[in-house]
C-alpha cells in the first residue's frame, strides 16, 4: 500500500523552490550517509549482542562438562571456555556504539573470566553468565517471531532429515555421524544432566540453528526459513522436559509479565528464579516448553499483535528497508491498538493517547533514513507503554458499570451517523408522499448489516482482511456518503426558496423517484450503515476479551439498550418532521445533511490517514472531538472547512439570485 505521494490541497508556494530544493538536496545528501553508518552500526551491535549472549549461554550450559569440584575434567571443554570468556571481555570493551556506555557488561564479563580461571564451580558460573545474558538482553530489540510454529508432524520431519544424523532420531547426540564428530553433538534429552538444560535459552538454540556453531560440526542452516528454525529449536528445546500438570487453564501464560519475547529470551532457570516458590511454576515452565503452542496461542491479543508488527517494522527499518517498515507500523495500529483504545479509555485515557501519538510519529520517522536515534527511543518508548497498558487491562479488570457503559457507548458512536442518514431519507420520502419508496432504504440498511457482519465472519475464518483494507473500506464510504449527503443537502435547500415548491413536487419528484434514483436511495442507505457495521462487531469483539465470562451479560445489556435509545430516537424524529412546516422541515433537514456530511467527511480523511493513503500534518495544539469527525489533523479540518465553505457559496449565489429575480 502506498502512502499519498502529494496532499490534496496546496498551502503555500514557495517562489524560490528551486534553490530551496538544492539546499534540501544536499542535507539530504549528508543525512542519508550518516544515516546509513548509523543504521550499519545498529545492525553490528545488535549482532554483536546475540554472539555474546550466545557465548555466555553456552559457557553456563557446558561449564560443568569441563571442570567439576575445582579440578579440569575436559581439557578441550576448559579450554574453550577460557576462550569463550576472552571473547566475551575483548568484545565489551566499548568499542561499540551500543556497549560503550555500559561499564556493567565488561565487569560481569571480567568477573565471568576471573571466575572461569579460578575453576570455581558450576553454580557461580551459571550466576554471573545469567546475569550477563539479562544485561545484554536488555540493549537487544525484541526478535521478530513467527505468528504460528510448524505442526508437531512437520518439525519431527524437519529434525529428521536435517539433525538426526549427528543428533540422533532422539535427540540425545547418538546420530550415525555423531562418533567421528569432536566435540560431540549435543545431547537435547539431557537425561542424566538435567541442568544443561535448564540453562538453555530458545533464542540460543534458533542462534545456534541459524549461525551455526564455531569449531564445531554445527553448520549454519541458513537454507531454513524462519519459521523452520524457530520451530526446530522449539521442538529442540522441548525434549528435555515432560508434562506432569495440566496447563490447558493455567494463569503463568496468562499472565501480563509473561510474554513470548520473554519465553524464547531467558532460560526456564532464570524464569523460575522470578518466583519466590520455584515450586509453584516449576511444573507450568516445564509443560509449556513441551507444549509451545500454548503460548503462541496467548500472544494473538491486540496488545501482542501491536508489540509484534512494532518489532518487526523497526527491524525492517533499521536494515534500511522503509516501505516494510511503514507498511508494519501501520498494521500494528490498525490490526492491533485500535482495537483495545475503548477499553484503555476507561482505565487512563493520557495512556492511550501516548501510544496512539508515538506510534503515529513512528510512521513518519519509519517511512526514511531520518534520525535513527529518534526511531530507536521512541520504539523503546512505546514498548514500555504497551507493556504498561497490558499491565493495565490485566490488573484492573472493567467493573460492571463500566462495561455496561462502554457497550452503550460503541453502539451510539457508531450507530447515531447511519440512524440520522437513513431517518433524513425516509423523512424526505414521507414529506413527499413516497412512503411506497420507503422499502428501497429499508433494503440498503438491512443488506447493509448483513453485508457488514458476513464480511467480518470472512475476514475471521477465510481470509484475511488487514487493518489497513478495513480503514479504506471505511473511508472511502465516508468520502461518498459525505458527498452524497452534501448533495442532497444542496437539493433541498434549494426548495426552501422555491416560490412554487408544493408544484415542483409534484410535478417532478414523483417522476424522479420512478427512474432509477429509487435504487439510489438503496445505496446511499447502504453505504451509510456498512461502513459501520464491520469496525462495530471488531469493537464488541474486543470488548468481550476485556470482560470476564460471567460479564457477557453486561455487554449484552449495553447492546440492548443502545439498541432502545437508537429507536426511540428515530421515532422521535419521524414523528417531530412530520409536524413541520415544508420549508421548515427542508430547512432543518439541510442543516442536518450539512452536518452529517461535515461529521463524515472527518471521519472519512481519518480513516485514510490511518491507512496512510494520506499524509498527516499535526494541528499545532490538540483538537479531537470523535463524535464531530474533528480531529488534530490539517488534511481533516481543512476538508471538513472545504464542506462548509462549498456549502456557504451555494448559499449565497442563491440568494442573489433570488434576490435578482425578485427585482
Amino acid at each position: 500500500m502506498k502512502p499519498a505521494t502529494y496532499h490534496w490541497i496546496q498551502l503555500f508556494k514557495d517562489h524560490q523552490a528551486e534553490t530551496v530544493q538544492r539546499c534540501i538536496l544536499m542535507l539530504f545528501t549528508m543525512i542519508f550517509s550518516f544515516s546509513k553508518l548509523s543504521i550499519a552500526s545498529t545492525i553490528d551491535d545488535t549482532s554483536q549482542l546475540r554472539q555474546l549472549s550466545q557465548l555466555a549461554e553456552y559457557i553456563g550450559v557446558d561449564y560443568t562438562s569441563a571442570i567439576e569440584q575445582g579440578q579440569v575434567i575436559n581439557g578441550d571443554e576448559y579450554q574453550e571456555m577460557l576462550e569463550f570468556s576472552k571473547i566475551i571481555v575483548e568484545k565489551s570493551k566499548g568499542d561499540s556504539t551500543s556497549l560503550k556506555h555500559t561499564e556493567k557488561i565488561y565487569q560481569q564479563a571480567l568477573a565471568l573470566q576471573n571466575t572461569i580461571k579460578n575453576k570455581k564451580s558450576a553454580d557461580v558460573v551459571t550466576k554471573l553468565t545469567s546475569e550477563l545474558r539479562h544485561s545484554l538482553l536488555a540493549l537487544m530489540p525484541e526478535s521478530p517471531l513467527p505468528e504460528r510454529l510448524l505442526s508437531k508432524q512437520a518439525v519431527q520431519t524437519l529434525f529428521q532429515n536435517n539433525c538426526a544424523g549427528c543428533h540422533g532420531v532422539s535427540g540425545q547426540g547418538n546420530g550415525e555421524l555423531a562418533a567421528k564428530l569432536s566435540p560431540q553433538p549435543t545431547d537435547f534429552t539431557d537425561f542424566t544432566d538435567f541442568t544443561r538444560a535448564n540453562n538453555r535459552s530458545l533464542l540460543g538454540l534458533f542462534d545456534a540453528i541459524s549461525n551455526g556453531l564455531d569449531d564445531t560440526a554445527m553448520p549454519a542452516f541458513t537454507l531454513l526459513k524462519e519459521q523452520q528454525r524457530w520451530s526446530l529449536a522449539f521442538y529442540v528445546g522441548s525434549l528435555a522436559f515432560q508434562k506432569k500438570t495440566d496447563i490447558s487453564q493455567n494463569t503463568l501464560i496468562n499472565s501480563s509479565s509473561f510474554s513470548l519475547q520473554k519465553w524464547i529470551n531467558y532460560s526456564p532457570l532464570q524464569l523460575k528464579s522470578e518466583f519466590e516458590n520455584i515450586d509453584d511454576v516449576k511444573g507450568e515452565i516445564d509443560g509449556i516448553r513441551v507444549e509451545p503452542e500454548l503460548i503462541f496461542d496467548q500472544q494473538q491479543t491486540p496488545i501482542s499483535i501491536t508489540k509484534k508488527q512494532l518489532v518487526a517494522a523497526h527491524l525492517s527499518y533499521i536494515q534500511g528497508d522503509y516501505n516494510t517498515a511503514k507498511t508494519l507500523i501501520v498494521s500494528a495500529y490498525l490490526d492491533g491498538f485500535e482495537l483495545i483504545e475503548n477499553s484503555l479509555d476507561a482505565r487512563d485515557i493520557s495512556l492511550r493517547k501516548n501510544i496512539e501519538s508515538n506510534l503515529i510519529k513512528l510512521r513518519s520517522l519509519f517511512s526514511s533514513n531520518g534520525n535513527v536515534e529518534e526511531a530507536n527511543t521512541v520504539t523503546s518508548i512505546t514498548l514500555t507503554q504497551l507493556d504498561d497498558a497490558r499491565q493495565l487491562l490485566a490488573d484492573q479488570a472493567l467493573s460492571d458499570g463500566t462495561l455496561f457503559v462502554a457497550s452503550l457507548v460503541i453502539l451510539l458512536r457508531e450507530g447515531i451517523e447511519a440512524l440520522l442518514v437513513i431517518i433524513a431519507l425516509m423523512m424526505v420520502l414521507v414529506r413527499t408522499n413516497r412512503q411506497d419508496a420507503l422499502k428501497y432504504v429499508h433494503i440498503g440498511w438491512v443488506l447493509a448489516l448483513i453485508g457488514g457482519i458476513a464480511t467480518w465472519a470472512v475476514a475471521q475464518s477465510l481470509i484475511i482482511f488487514s487493518g489497513a483494507s478495513r480503514e479504506i473500506m471505511e473511508g472511502v464510504a465516508a468520502l461518498l456518503a459525505a458527498l452524497m449527503l452534501l448533495y442532497v443537502g444542496i437539493w433541498m435547500h434549494s426548495k426552501t426558496n422555491a416560490a412554487h415548491w408544493q408544484a415542483y413536487i409534484q410535478r417532478h419528484v414523483n417522476s424522479q423517484l420512478t427512474s432509477g434514483t429509487l435504487w439510489g436511495l438503496t445505496i446511499l442507505s447502504f453505504v451509510a450503515v456498512y461502513r459501520e457495521v464491520f469496525e462495530t462487531v471488531l469493537f464488541y469483539q474486543s470488548l468481550l476479551t476485556q470482560a470476564a465470562s460471567i460479564q457477557n451479560q453486561i455487554v449484552v445489556g449495553g447492546f440492548i439498550l443502545g439498541v432502545i435509545l437508537l429507536a426511540i430516537l428515530g421515532w422521535g424524529l419521524l414523528k417531530y418532521s412530520i409536524k413541520l412546516p415544508i420549508a421548515r422541515f427542508f430547512s432543518t433537514t439541510t442543516y442536518l445533511l450539512l452536518a452529517l456530511a461535515f461529521i463524515l467527511m472527518g471521519k472519512a480523511i481519518s480513516a485514510l490517514q490511518e491507512a496512510a493513503i494520506i499524509s498527516i500534518s499535526p494541528l499545532p495544539i490538540e483538537l479531537e472531538i470523535d463524535w464531530f469527525g474533528i480531529g488534530s489533523t490539517w488534511q481533516g479540518i481543512l476538508a471538513q472547512l472545504a464542506i462548509l465553505i462549498f456549502f456557504l457559496i451555494y448559499m449565497y449565489k442563491s440568494r442573489k439570485n433570488v434576490n435578482k429575480s425578485q427585482h
